[in-house]
């Protein structure tokens, strides 16, 4: 037990000390950017095609009362 809590901490100080893990983070951090981004996006996107659809509903609803 002792051995694998020695190798386990020898594995841990040796991903510390690399630089991989700093571009882990890095890449982590630029993902959860262009994430948020997206989402921004997404959202304002929504709010413009909930506007189109209102429009072209109500358009459409009084063509069809003209046409009754």
């Amino acid at each position: 037990m002792r051995n694998r809590l020695n190798d386990y901490s020898a594995s841990m100080r040796a991903f510390w000390l690399e630089e991989d893990g700093q571009n882990l983070i890095e890449h982590s951090l630029l993902l959860a950017f262009v994430s948020l981004a997206c989402a921004t996006l997404f959202m304002g996107a929504g709010r413009s095609i909930k506007g189109i659809w209102s429009t072209t509903n109500s358009q459409l609803v009084a063509a069809n009362t003209s046409a009754s």
